[in-house]
């Protein structure tokens, strides 16, 4: 049987103006996930302590401690309203394109299945299609609305904390890196275990709905023999 491939690049491109849009509304979220501390510090440094402020800051603000907290209240206006925004956006936009791609492979895939043989539908279980082109899907749009961008949201986050932490202090960044090594072997090991029991569960459930779409589909017949089977036993206790 000739099997064909379709790759997720190939269904996401007639979207990339879209994916384009929710990127930039993830660089948004990961910046705000990044500015969100430094009101804080601008308070514990400025008006709690006695730091001093950068150029264009003592410049805006001056010494007044009462202008430094309302700056500082609205910068944490301003943060949270962004990351408001812009996590909407995204979350509009990858559920957008994660419907149509849906849409897309399962048009795809049901004319696929149309095309292949008898004799492949006969070794084949229903139930495994209709899983595959129900809950495999789901699957994929779940990948596409939850996590393609959320990935990214995160690396990029990450990735800035960690340059943070290097300007604030490396030799401490190094202490809290230590684990990392530890980390990576535990979610590897665990990573493996779970696709094994991922793919059981697949196949279980393939099972499943096969023996569910039999019954259904020949609903007539089982309650016929069921109702047979109560008419014998009925008679036999009669009988006794």
């Amino acid at each position: 049987m000739h099997k064909k491939k379709i790759k997720l690049g190939y269904l996401l491109r007639p979207h990339r103006a879209v994916l384009a849009l929710a990127f930039v509304a993830v660089l948004g979220e990961a910046a705000t996930d990044l500015l969100e501390p430094w009101p804080l510090k601008i308070v514990f440094d400025y008006v709690f302590g006695g730091k001093h402020m950068p150029a264009w800051m003592s410049e805006f603000l001056g010494s007044n401690k009462v202008a430094i907290l309302h700056f500082a209240v609205l910068a944490v206006i301003v943060i949270a309203l962004v990351g408001a925004l812009s996590a909407y956006a995204e979350k509009y936009l990858t559920t957008s394109v994660g419907q149509w791609v849906m849409h897309d492979l399962r048009r795809v895939l049901y004319h696929h299945i149309q095309r292949l043989s008898l004799a492949y539908h006969d070794r084949k279980p229903t139930g495994d299609l209709i899983s595959t082109v129900t809950a495999d899907i789901d699957a994929i749009q779940d990948f596409i609305s939850q996590a393609l961008l959320g990935i990214v949201v995160n690396v990029l986050t990450l990735v800035g904390m960690l340059g943070v932490m290097f300007y604030l202090n490396w030799r401490f960044t190094l202490i809290a890196l230590s684990v990392t090594p530890f980390l990576f072997a535990v979610v590897y090991i665990y990573t493996r275990r779970i696709k094994q029991a991922s793919r059981a569960l697949r196949k279980k459930e393939g099972e499943v709905v096969s023996v569910v779409a039999e019954v259904l589909s020949s609903i007539r017949v089982v309650k016929a023999f069921a109702r047979e089977d109560y008419e014998e036993a009925r008679l036999a206790q009669q009988s006794l």
